[in-house]
């Protein structure tokens, strides 16, 4: 439990002084918004290119993420159908409860994947992400169009958005370079190196300057159950499920990380975009995001 603690502090360390950077306006200006793009478009591909492009995985551990990960979905989104049979919330509650429970903070996991479980684990946490991002894209465009949005949801501008994704054109473009052994000349690797290393710390602190502490005024039983959900019972579900279909080792742990994380903050724009709950969605990024402070360390602690 201390050196898990150890290794997780500097991640909400991080998060935190963001926060704290954006309230004093420091530096100032949009610094931290484009901070957050630079990292997402060129900061963490950099480092998924790097690190997954020097991992030697086995095959077999690709068939066994997805199997486990579409389990994860199916099983999570079958809760939040009879929550949501339960509570009958309307459509933009709903929409926001969901994203809640199941999208996760790809930054905060990559950081505490490679703190906690060294390169090894950090490249089998970008492969689970990379899985993961479109499938829950695609599942949460769907729940919007069936519950919340006004309008019919196009499939191509997603399909576009989701191959374009950098995380997920880094991840595919490491997983490649690694099948074959290509290998980094030490001038490219001498390039990579640092920009992946200011990858986690930039990444994690544009996650503290996107919080809304604001929005968690008045937090409601959607914000509970949606909280509850994500960070206890995802993690549970995601041990046992493990369990269930035979899967050990490293994967175990890196599946349950993902689950306990706090939700992810581009769930805030697409409640906007799509006739979400915005308002309840920025509590619940919030609030989850504060919470895990205390939640995943002992989630961890129970299921590792």
């Amino acid at each position: 439990m201390p050196v898990m603690v150890q290794a997780l502090v500097p991640v909400f360390v991080l998060i935190m002084l963001g926060h704290v950077f954006r309230r004093w306006n420091f530096p100032g200006g949009d610094f931290w918004p484009q901070a957050e793009r630079f990292t997402y478009y060129v900061l963490f591909p950099a480092m998924l290119v790097f690190k997954l492009g020097q991992a030697r995985l086995p095959a077999s551990a690709y068939g066994d993420i997805a199997l486990l990960i579409v389990a994860m979905l199916v099983a999570m989104t079958l809760v939040l159908v009879l929550a949501q049979r339960i509570w009958r919330w309307s459509g933009p509650v709903f929409s926001s409860v969901f994203q809640g429970a199941i999208r996760f903070n790809s930054y905060v996991g990559l950081a505490a994947g490679g703190m906690l479980l060294g390169d090894e684990g950090l490249s089998l946490t970008a492969i689970a992400v990379a899985i993961m991002v479109p499938l829950l894209n695609l599942l949460c465009i769907l729940m919007f169009s069936l519950v919340a949005s006004q309008e019919s949801v196009r499939l191509k501008p997603v399909m576009k958005a989701i191959a374009t994704n950098p995380l997920i054109v880094g991840s595919v473009i490491g997983v490649v370079w690694s099948f074959f052994e290509i290998g980094f000349h030490p001038l490219f690797a001498a390039i990579l190196k640092p920009l992946s290393e200011l990858a986690l710390p930039m990444g994690l602190m544009c996650v503290g300057a996107g919080l809304q502490l604001k929005a968690l005024r008045g937090a409601s039983m959607p914000f509970l159950v949606s909280t509850v959900l994500k960070l206890l019972a995802f993690p549970l579900m995601a041990a046992g499920l493990a369990l269930l279909l035979g899967v050990d080792g490293l994967l175990v742990q890196v599946v349950v990380l993902l689950a306990a994380l706090p939700t992810a903050t581009s769930a805030y724009i697409l409640a906007r975009q799509l006739g979400g709950g915005a308002p309840l969605m920025a509590g619940i990024i919030s609030g989850q995001t504060l919470l895990a402070i205390a939640s995943i360390p002992l989630m961890l602690s129970l299921l590792w």
